[in-house]
């Protein structure tokens, strides 16, 4: 059939409708041939149902936005305050596609092989979301927390150690970084993190790192690395090594290679630095040692040490040792039971850990010691001649030398046996240092808070100048996913990362095991301080006396705190300021 000229196709064009619409009586228009719209109706409810369908599938797929993909946009924090509003937000939040992409964003150079755990973006995007680096300097008036430069390429932080020109900073992916310890002043009192300061990676695969044991950065002239390296093309099977660097520099100075059989996990360093004795803990729980002579490491040479077997692990082979902890003339070694052994080099560490040298043996220094304490162990903070111990309960106890009141107990009397620390539970973290220690607190009365006691001079305790001999509240303030500090003789430093997967896990402490209350001082001892507020004829000497008395009652530390501040708002208040009482 042919059409005529002037006449358009047979089929209807590009947004015409086919046919002619119809009135109908009731005021509704058809098509002809068709129901009352019934066909489009149907046609527009499958296609809305498709799309709805297409979009619920979109929440695995990258080319889609889905309420996941909008969701990872978001900052971390927001993020996860949207997913504690109702189930549906927190299934979205909560998803491995998001935390992969908020990890991509955070760090986009991570690769999948360093992830681990059972929510491996998870775990990543929150360590690298709260990593940080923070410092407060002990000098001037007033009292700043400044944060350091992060690199870049760092897959959050695990590790950290100041020496006197750099801060070794060790992440989850076994990079070892070296910042460079620039600190500029710009402001009365107030040193900041220089931004240009330098920054290079110092040694990958590593798995830990040590210095020189005391306290004091500027002993810290070598820093020994415990890395794992890949052999050569057909050189044989993988082995593990010891690096030396130069701190200063980041100059690689000598290096030691063991058999592929042996493969360690952790290093420590005992003694000084021309018999240095590295100790060496490997993945079964057994503990090597060998010399090393600092003062020839500069020297280009090669020559052989020998790797021998430590006592500890000669005379108790049952037993795994997990973790290890040293000081100049000590080291300590936690086994995976909970139990904990030592051995002292120095009969004055001897006898200011133990009270006693009965059964000090200057002919055998690694016979091992064991400590006798109620619960399993699961930290050791180890000083010059005194050391903190965490428990599966979260108590902590308090041995040895207390000529500061760096025990924390209350008194200065030296303890001989470990003892517990009142109204301190579940630390994040202790620090033990040469005459003062400190702890990391997170708890519902004081928050975020680090306390410590003992010395005060040269401002290490921030907030306490004379010192204290039970755990004060510092004036430090503190970020709010700090996981360890370390403190120098310039800086307190504070170390933020977040680990979802690690951290203490304290057990509930039973009723039949709780300690009995401390003795608090009797009515004799409340009689003397009373007398001599009587006997004291000034306000300032008078004050004086309530701060000493508030200092030996068996008070909370926040209870303490709050009274001391109010002692010292009283003080401050009152005109004229005479002299206090001798």
């Amino acid at each position: 059939m042919s059409r005529g000229a002037g006449q358009g196709p047979p089929w209807p064009r590009r947004g015409q409708r086919c046919g002619s619409l119809q009135r109908l009586p009731s005021g509704r228009s058809r098509v002809p041939g068709t129901r009352a719209g019934m066909g489009d109706r149907r046609t527009a409810r499958r296609q809305r149902r498709r799309r709805l369908q297409r979009g619920s599938r979109l929440s695995g797929g990258d080319e889609a936005m889905g309420l996941d993909h909008i969701v990872s946009f978001l900052p971390v924090r927001d993020m996860v305050a949207l997913g504690q509003t109702c189930r549906y937000l927190r299934q979205a939040c909560d998803s491995e596609g998001v935390w992969r992409r908020v990890c991509r964003r955070l760090c986009p150079r991570l690769r999948q092989e360093g992830t681990a755990g059972a929510r491996p973006w998870k775990r990543a995007a929150i360590l690298n979301y709260t990593k940080g680096l923070y410092f407060q300097t002990f000098g001037g008036r007033r009292r700043y927390l400044s944060k350091s430069v992060a690199p870049l390429l760092s897959h959050g932080y695990r590790k950290f150690l100041p020496t006197k020109e750099h801060v070794l900073v060790l992440d989850h992916g076994g990079t070892l970084f070296l910042l460079r310890n620039a600190l500029v002043a710009s402001a009365p009192g107030h040193l900041q993190w220089k931004r240009a300061c330098r920054c290079v990676v110092l040694c990958r695969n590593a798995k830990d790192f040590t210095t020189d044991p005391r306290s004091d950065a500027g002993y810290r002239k070598y820093v020994y690395v415990l890395a794992a390296r890949e052999p050569a093309a057909g050189a044989g099977r993988a082995c593990d090594c010891v690096e030396v660097y130069l701190q200063s520099s980041g100059q690689r100075v000598f290096k030691m290679t063991f058999h592929a059989a042996m493969r360690f996990r952790q290093l420590v360093l005992v003694g000084q630095e021309t018999e240095r004795v590295l100790l060496l803990l490997t993945e079964e729980g057994k503990i090597y040692s060998l010399l090393v002579n600092e003062t020839q490491l500069d020297q280009p040479r090669s020559y052989t040490v020998q790797l021998a077997l430590r006592k500890v692990s000669r005379c108790l082979p049952h037993l795994a040792v997990r973790a290890m902890a040293s000081s100049q003339s000590s080291a300590a070694f936690l086994t995976d039971k909970g139990a904990l052994y030592f051995e002292v080099h120095a009969p004055g560490v001897y006898r200011d850990l133990f009270g006693t040298l009965q059964a000090f043996d200057p002919l055998d220094l690694q016979m091992p010691l064991a400590l006798p304490l109620p619960a399993k162990v699961l930290s050791c903070a180890l000083g010059y001649n005194h050391l903190g111990l965490l428990d599966e309960f979260g108590r902590l106890f308090m041995q040895g030398s207390n000529r500061y009141g760096q025990l924390g107990t209350g008194d200065k009397s030296d303890r001989g046996e470990p003892a517990l620390v009142h109204g301190l539970k579940c630390p994040l973290d202790v620090w033990c240092g040469l005459n003062h220690s400190l702890a990391l607190l997170r708890s519902r009365e004081l928050g975020q808070a680090v306390l410590g006691c003992g010395c005060g001079a040269g401002g290490r305790l921030p907030g306490c100048p004379k010192g204290s001999a039970t755990f004060v509240k510092l004036q430090v303030k503190v970020p709010l996913c700090a996981s360890s500090l370390c403190s120098t003789r310039e800086c307190l430093y504070l170390l933020s990362s977040h680990d979802i997967e690690g951290g203490p896990a304290y057990r509930e402490l039973p009723p039949s095991r709780a300690p009995p209350p401390p003795e608090s001082p009797g009515a004799q001892a409340c009689e003397q301080y009373l007398s001599q507020l009587q006997g004291c004829p000034t306000l300032a000497g008078r004050l004086a006396k309530v701060r000493e008395a508030v200092g030996a009652l068996a008070l909370p530390p926040c209870q303490k705190d709050f009274l001391w501040e109010a002692l010292e708002l009283i003080r401050r208040s009152a005109r004229p300021r005479t002299p206090a009482c001798s």
